[in-house]
């Protein structure tokens, strides 16, 4: 096992492995035999960057066997997705802000991220584990009154797009067997989100697998696996939002009501 992520210093951007708050410093390609260098450099002297630079972000809906329950959804036979803006992309510890556009409600969904390792199309279920790379955690803002404020047409996209609404890592930790997680999301100290991965409707071997006879996946891209039961609105004027996994660590954002530059 090991806890991947991407850093700046200097003005430098690297990568290499985290353990005890200890960045051990890698050169080449993270998804492709990467080679140590010999240096580390302590995680509180570096900015930390998301932990891979995805060409797209993958969220899925309707998921969870809890949730489908909830809202009384039928379990889908195949996934029910769309995709997220590279410019929403913000990594831990930077700060999200309410769009200038919009004045609505804004929800979090802390979720279970796959980050791909291989270019893979058309891959089979048994083929696909040898295509994740490992787990990260997300959370997926949303502009909640976006996507029915048009009945013509539903706005997911829109929704889910603007600037800072696609936070994920702090790392990618490979080794896990994701069926056996749980995602957390504590909003300003209280635990809002405890849901287990094991509940998923389609499973991460699964969803690549089937995401992958639909556009080809490249390394670093990420499938945001859905929520459960427990998202709910940013209402204060500063939202400290965290969402933590055993085994792969807490990303962790302050959302404002402050429209950004």
């Amino acid at each position: 096992m090991a806890r991947w992520l991407r850093f700046e210093q200097d003005g430098k951007l690297e990568f290499g492995t985290l353990e005890d708050g200890i960045i051990g410093v890698f050169q080449g390609d993270m998804f492709a035999g990467p080679s140590a260098t010999g240096r580390s450099v302590a995680l509180s002297d570096v900015r930390l960057r998301t932990p891979s630079n995805p060409s797209k972000m993958i969220c899925l809906w309707n998921n969870f066997h809890e949730l489908a329950a909830k809202l009384g959804s039928a379990a889908p036979d195949e996934p029910l997705y769309l995709l997220k803006a590279p410019s929403a992309f913000v990594a831990h510890g930077e700060t999200i802000h309410r769009p200038k556009s919009y004045d609505g409600k804004v929800v979090y969904e802390g979720e279970l991220g796959i980050v791909i390792g291989r270019r893979c199309s058309y891959v089979s279920e048994a083929e696909a584990p040898d295509h994740i790379f490992g787990y990260t955690c997300v959370n997926d803002v949303t502009a909640a009154d976006i996507i029915n404020k048009n009945p013509t047409f539903a706005q997911w996209t829109r929704a889910k797009s603007f600037d800072g609404f696609g936070a994920f890592g702090p790392v990618i930790a490979t080794g896990l067997d994701a069926a056996g997680l749980r995602v957390r999301t504590i909003l300003d100290g209280q635990e809002r989100q405890n849901y287990p991965v094991s509940d998923m409707i389609l499973p991460p071997a699964r969803l690549v697998s089937l995401i992958s006879q639909d556009m080809t996946l490249l390394p670093g891209d990420l499938i945001a696996c859905g929520t459960s039961i427990g998202v709910g609105t940013m209402k204060n004027p500063t939202n400290t939002v965290e969402v933590s996994i055993e085994g792969v660590g807490t990303l962790s954002n302050v959302f404002t009501q402050t429209p950004g530059a």
